[in-house]
């Protein structure tokens, strides 16, 4: 089984440990996400990643129920959706989440998008510290928070989110985000790490690379990520990739890998951007 490491998010109780590889569900049908998730528990995976939008967090939690994996082995995470900021909604919102997941402690907590339009992301944000006060989820967190989202948590609360899970992958690299979290202890996690397989996997640079190591495109992109200290959550229902992508774990790049790969960087999104998305 291949050796997946893990990394410290920041909380006031003390680190919590979180897998840096993770098993995205993103776009996975409820009645498909289950033997997808008992796929990546059997294959090592030991970090689940869901959200209320997508769907599936039943699904998630059935493969949970039904698995031999103790469940203080399996770190899980879900996010509140945009239309349940604020107060009040969001704690009904993680309720209705803890119910469809069948958990008592959630392990990871996050805002999905900071909806700027909407403005009540601190509000969220200070719900959010609330349910991890009370010992109802261990860690919190954001996703796709701008440095001036972020910034203004941390002036209106005095704390900085333990992580922000971003869209990050070789055409889109993020470098000065990486850099801001850096500099405040917020950990730095990867959705479409593999930029949902456009352009990224035939990238010449990246076949190159994955021909000499005599692995995947898929593998070099993942290894990437980690060898970059990132938290990353590659997504897959094909139980052969599942295995394939935890196995990148024990793919090391070498300093000139890392600096060909530095130069694909191109702002290239495969989702919205942060200050447009208000969606709910």
């Amino acid at each position: 089984m291949p050796h997946v490491t893990t990394t410290s998010l920041t909380t006031p109780t003390g680190p919590v440990e979180i897998p840096t590889i993770g098993f995205g569900v993103w776009q996975v049908p409820d009645d498909e996400v289950g033997p997808a998730v008992t796929a990546a528990l059997e294959a090592g995976y030991r970090h689940i990643d869901t959200a209320r939008i997508y769907g599936n967090e039943a699904g998630v939690g059935r493969a949970l129920a039904a698995s031999d994996v103790p469940r203080e082995e399996v770190f899980v995470t879900t996010k509140v959706w945009n239309d349940d900021h604020g107060r009040d909604a969001t704690l009904a919102a993680f309720d209705a989440s803890m119910g469809r997941l069948g958990l008592d402690v959630l392990d990871l907590y996050l805002v999905h998008w900071p909806v700027p339009r909407q403005g009540r992301y601190v509000e969220t944000w200070e719900a959010l510290r609330e349910l991890r006060d009370e010992g109802r989820v261990r860690a919190v967190g954001v996703c796709n928070f701008h440095a001036e989202h972020l910034q203004r948590l941390r002036d209106e609360t005095g704390e900085w989110p333990s992580i922000n899970q971003i869209e990050l992958h070789p055409y889109l690299q993020q470098a000065p985000l990486r850099a801001f979290h850096a500099q405040r202890g917020i950990v730095t996690e990867s959705w479409s790490p593999l930029a949902s397989g456009k352009k990224v996997l035939d990238d010449p640079v990246v076949g190159r690379i994955a021909q000499v190591h005599g692995t995947t495109p898929a593998q070099v992109v993942i290894a990437w990520h980690l060898a970059l200290g990132l938290v990353v959550l590659p997504k897959s229902v094909t139980p052969s990739r599942i295995v394939e992508n935890l196995a990148a774990a024990d793919l090391t790049l070498t300093p000139e890998d890392l600096a060909d790969l530095a130069t694909l960087d191109r702002g290239f999104r495969t989702g919205p951007n942060p200050e447009e998305f208000n969606e709910v």
